[in-house]
């Protein structure tokens, strides 16, 4: 199945939430996303993570491989009044320099690289004592409820797709980082609840990569549509809110002060 997110780039941007006030919190607690530490971003498409951890004063250098989303990530910075500098490239081989970040982030992306280079590309950008980030923002698909149901349906106009069901718990990453050289791993979770209205929540399903990535215009404009009927018959109220899965990894590349 090939995935082109470019193809979804505005609804992306436009109905993707983003992550909640208190991954940062806790992360600042970790040390992690302060202000002027300087952040590599991988996988950043629209921006959603750089731009937060922009706001809270890092300076930020974004990465991706696709331009629209790039330039819908230009869009909302400049909408939001912050600055985020992007780059073209791949997250296994940004071309950035070596040793010069504190902090390499992705968010919402790792499961689409080359997992093992992306692990070693971070471990390559960090200064001594850094922290590579992972962070991830699951719908959870629930007996009955609106995300079961919707993904019911990718499935029907998607045979091919492969990411249903997912748990929001993301162990095998671990092991991408341990066996890059980091070590200190530390991880944690939270639920929320994240309120969408039904436009909101047909744009975020168009959005799925198992939908506007990978459909024909045609095929998605049927989802949609069959997606608007099921919730007019099945999930009337509106906004309606569905619960979400936060999940992090945090961990240090060795050489810091008192560190191998």
């Amino acid at each position: 199945m090939t995935v082109d997110f470019g193809r979804t780039s505005h609804d992306y941007a436009r109905y993707r939430t983003a992550f909640p006030p208190e991954l940062f919190a806790r992360l600042a607690g970790m040390g992690v996303g302060l202000p002027g530490q300087r952040v590599a971003d991988l996988g950043t498409g629209t921006g959603v993570l750089a731009r937060d951890l922009a706001a809270a004063g890092c300076a930020v250098t974004g990465v991706d491989i696709s331009r629209a989303l790039l330039d819908q990530a230009r869009r909302q910075d400049a909408a939001a009044g912050l600055e985020v500098d992007y780059r073209l490239a791949p997250a296994e081989d940004t071309g950035l320099p070596g040793g010069a970040f504190d902090v390499v982030s992705a968010g919402q992306c790792w499961h689409w690289f080359d997992r093992g280079r992306a692990a070693a590309e971070a471990h390559r950008l960090l200064a001594a004592g850094g922290a590579v980030v992972i962070c991830h923002r699951d719908y959870l698909v629930l007996p009955g409820n609106v995300a079961e149901a919707s993904e019911d349906l990718v499935l029907a106009h998607n045979p091919a797709w492969r990411m249903a069901g997912g748990t929001g718990i993301h162990a095998a990453w671990t092991v991408d980082v341990a066996a890059a050289g980091f070590r200190d791993l530390e991880t944690f979770s939270f639920d929320i609840e994240v309120p969408f209205t039904h436009e909101e929540w047909r744009g975020r399903m168009r959005s799925c990569n198992g939908v506007g990535a990978t459909l024909s215009d045609a095929g998605v404009a049927a989802y949609d549509a069959e997606l608007a009927r099921v919730l007019a018959e099945r999930f009337p109220e509106d906004p309606f809110t569905v619960p979400h899965r936060i999940w992090a990894l945090v961990a240090r590349r060795g050489g810091g002060p008192g560190r191998p």
